[in-house]
């Protein structure tokens, strides 16, 4: 089998022929002197050194030792190359981050300007003011708010469509429709009269069953009836009040009822 070097040189001794041992034997007696000095000489030549003949140093010249020796080249030569790219690319970084034109230092310089007069602005005599300049505008609010705290009874039709379509946009009409001969509709005055003035800015009113001209089915079963309108539209509608209340209930029984429908603001 060739060795390495031998793969390396061609395998040059491929082409290497030796003679036989009887033909060594025949022709060993015709080998002159001279010539048998000369191949002992060689074959001594061609011995190995002793193991303990070693100097401490060696060289491999050979062509295994050349590239050896250049593929360890290249390798250094690559790791030096990682190494400044290494270096240059943390210091393209570095110079990034520390870098900033000057249109980013006026930038922060602005926002740094109006911190400092937002902090000056947000102190304790600013926030007293602020509330106090509040509170005012939202007085002044409610006292253009129309007013009302008490409950209106409403005597003909008309009146009935005045006072849902004539009155201001902002303000929730709560009209009862009731019937004299009805005990749940009495109760429902009593309370409504009594959040008429809880809620002064939401205008109550009663009218009838009668002189709305509803049907006397209506008139016997369906009161009492409470209507809500706002900006002139039906935003609630509750009949038959008396099977979801009773006839004996009181006033933060209706005020819950229409809390829970958003007929009535929470307190």
């Amino acid at each position: 089998m060739a060795t390495l070097e031998d793969k390396i040189l061609g395998e040059k001794l491929h082409n290497y022929c030796s003679s036989s041992e009887d033909e060594g034997s025949d022709d060993e007696g015709n080998v002159s002197g001279d010539e048998e000095k000369a191949i002992k000489t060689s074959a001594t030549a061609a011995e190995p050194p002793p193991v303990n003949s070693w100097n401490g140093s060696a060289s491999n010249t050979g062509p295994k030792g050349v590239l050896e020796d250049w593929r360890r080249f290249k390798q250094l030569e690559a790791e030096n190359r990682k190494e400044l790219e290494k270096e240059r690319i943390a210091l393209a970084k570095k110079l990034t981050l520390s870098v900033k034109t000057q249109r980013e230092e006026e930038k922060e310089k602005e926002i740094d300007e109006i911190e400092d007069e937002l902090n000056e602005l947000i102190d304790e005599g600013f926030l007293m003011k602020y509330q106090q300049q509040r509170m005012q505008e939202l007085m002044a609010q409610l006292q253009k708010a129309p007013k009302f705290g008490s409950v209106q009874t409403l005597n003909s039709q008309d009146e009935f469509l005045n006072s849902i379509d004539k009155e201001d946009p902002k303000v929730a009409v709560i009209i009862h429709i009731y019937s004299n001969k009805n005990r749940a509709c009495e109760t429902m005055d009593g309370c409504l009269n009594i959040l008429a003035s809880d809620y002064p800015t939401i205008k109550f009113c009663r009218i009838a069953a009668d002189i709305t001209g509803l049907s006397r089915h209506f008139r016997v079963d369906g009161v009492p009836a409470i209507l809500v309108y706002k900006a002139g539209q039906i935003i609630g509608n509750f009949v038959q009040l008396a099977s979801e209340l009773g006839n004996d209930f009181f006033a933060p029984d209706v005020e819950k009822f229409l809390i829970e429908y958003g007929m009535l603001p929470e307190k």
